[in-house]
């Protein structure tokens, strides 16, 4: 399969049938989308297949994948994947994970790292960093659409889409995207109240990659929550907000395979604009 030519398939982990895109051959690639899903034909499956096989889910209950009875937390989340990475038999698995998914990737990391290699985690929710008074996550489900874009995005335009018109399957998608969204990470409100004290069992490289313009979160709250890995290490990506992969996906898929140990030749410079 070549890095720029994708599949959508199917497969069933315990039970539940998840919706999965896999591009490239190689070294296994764990991609964790964020909140508002996964598109087949997202640019940054094929710039990352680049450097190693790509695996992308859509999370349980996500796009079209099932949501297993009981499945509520990110915490169930995390331990789903450890068995999809169980039945698929993937070793050394650069994880890399965006918002939510880097949420997702370092819960799995601090469960069991045993066939994980690398961890990138891009724009993360997940800990607490501010004092009980202090909000350190917009309130994401107060924003109307066009005020979630203008916080979320370099370019607000990045992020619209003609609802009204979309095709059923796509609409449905992105209903499914926000509803589960809400039932992972509402309450408690974008975190795990004990993951901030179980990241010291993170023993993985991990590179943290931040959106200079997210105004979801701030660069304080990331580079603090970088600082509660030991030698992790933190760069920022320029003209992109909370969602770097749609906004940079070259520049992304190059910091995420250079990170990686990727040959040269595979990380293409991104142009940038």
């Amino acid at each position: 399969m070549s890095a720029t030519a994708g599949a959508t398939k199917a497969i069933v982990v315990n039970g539940a049938t998840i919706e999965t895109v896999e591009r490239g051959q190689g070294r296994p690639i764990l991609f964790l989308h964020p909140g508002i899903g996964i598109e087949a034909d997202a640019p940054v499956l094929g710039e990352l297949a680049r450097g190693g096989r790509v695996v992308a889910p859509s999370h349980p209950g996500f796009g079209t994948s099932d949501l297993p009875k009981g499945m509520s937390t990110v915490d169930d989340l995390s331990y789903f994947y450890l068995d999809m990475l169980d039945q698929l038999d993937l070793n050394d698995v650069l994880v890399v994970g965006v918002g939510l998914g880097a949420w997702i990737a370092v819960e799995i990391a601090v469960k069991n790292s045993a066939r994980l290699s690398r961890v990138v985690m891009a724009n993360a929710i997940g800990i607490k960093v501010g004092d009980r008074e202090t909000r350190d996550i917009v309130d994401i489900w107060a924003l109307t659409a066009d005020e979630l874009d203008e916080v979320s995005y370099f370019d607000s335009a990045s992020g619209k889409r003609d609802y009204k018109n979309l095709p059923e399957a796509a609409s449905m998608a992105a209903a499914r995207n926000r509803e589960a969204y809400a039932r992972v990470c509402w309450s408690p409100y974008m975190h795990n109240p004990k993951l901030k004290n179980r990241l010291h069992r993170v023993k993985l490289p991990t590179l943290f990659l931040w959106g200079t313009a997210d105004r979801v979160l701030t660069e304080a709250y990331g580079r603090a929550y970088c600082a509660s890995i030991a030698g992790a290490k933190f760069e920022t990506v320029e003209r992109a907000g909370h969602f770097p992969h749609l906004e940079q996906p070259q520049e992304f898929a190059r910091r995420v395979l250079a990170f990686a140990g990727a040959p040269a030749h595979a990380v293409p410079q991104a142009v940038r604009a």
